[in-house]
């Protein structure tokens, strides 16, 4: 894969002594923090294009401001007054979908790459791993601008795949509580600590820079971008995989992110099974 640092990331040759290291040093970090950045994974020559091609795609991204929760879930649910579901942000980022970035940029190619889903997999310690079916937000560009975004979240998938294509001025940091909630515990005290500032002991901070990968297992750690300042956007592709094949997004969370549903995802949620019985 020519726009990959092979020598440093040897992506297309599993066993090898190299691809093992790099894989069991990921293991081992996504074990004990719950993320892994490789960085300088797309070779310098490439990063251009890289930057280049999500700026050109960024005007088509759905813009929304919308005041939103942890959860993203209904304000109106039943919810005990100290729950940390009540806490209202604002949500200022927005999303370019799949269908709306060429099948040539540097993240698409990079997105359906088998050596590189593989690769991916082994790290997360997975047999395999599945492109979504959702054909829009399979692949994405997260895009958050001066003045704007991403608040605190959990991810509705149990992991995530991202990389910086733009980096801005200041401001933009990714921030992270690593294991804060489990699949059968929301621990909600916590969660509300972080949220309000009470405890920030939780919260760890990466420096990401364009091109860099970033590994993150988002289900079950709160996570946020700070917000932007100075005069460029941030930009950061995210890939979508999942452990099995032809899952979409729900009908509201679709609509939410991109003003639109595909009558897939009508087809989808009639039959819709989740994984966890989390909020989300």
């Amino acid at each position: 894969m020519t726009i990959v640092d092979t020598a440093r990331y040897p992506v297309a040759d599993p066993g090898s002594d190299a691809w093992e290291r790099v894989v069991s040093r990921a293991r081992t970090e996504l074990r004990e923090l719950g993320c892994s950045v490789l960085p300088e994974f797309i070779l310098p020559g490439s990063r251009e294009a890289l930057r280049r091609e999500g700026a050109g795609v960024a005007p088509l991204a759905y813009y929304d401001v919308e005041e939103t929760n942890v959860y993203n879930i209904a304000f109106d649910a039943d919810l005990p007054a100290d729950h940390p579901g009540r806490i209202v942000m604002q949500r200022g980022n927005a999303f370019v979908p799949r269908d709306r970035i060429p099948t040539d940029s540097v993240i698409h190619r990079l997105y359906t790459d088998p050596s590189f889903v593989r690769f991916v997999a082994a790290c997360f310690e997975l047999p395999e791993l599945h492109e979504l079916a959702d054909p829009l937000s399979g692949l994405v560009l997260n895009v958050v601008q001066p003045g704007m975004e991403h608040p605190w979240h959990f991810d509705t998938n149990e992991f995530t795949v991202s990389m910086l294509t733009q980096e801005p001025e200041e401001g933009g940091v990714f921030e992270y509580c690593p294991n804060i909630r489990s699949a059968g515990a929301e621990n909600f005290g916590a969660v509300r600590s972080v949220l309000t500032g009470a405890d920030r002991s939780p919260v760890r901070a990466l420096t990401l820079r364009p091109g860099d990968l970033q590994l993150f297992k988002g289900r079950y750690a709160l996570h946020r971008v700070s917000a932007v300042r100075g005069a460029t956007a941030r930009h950061s592709a995210i890939f979508a995989y999942s452990e099995r094949p032809g899952v979409m997004g729900s009908v509201a969370r679709t609509r939410q992110l991109f003003g639109r549903v595909l009558p897939a995802h009508l087809d989808a949620e009639r039959n819709a099974v989740r994984v966890d019985q989390l909020l989300d």
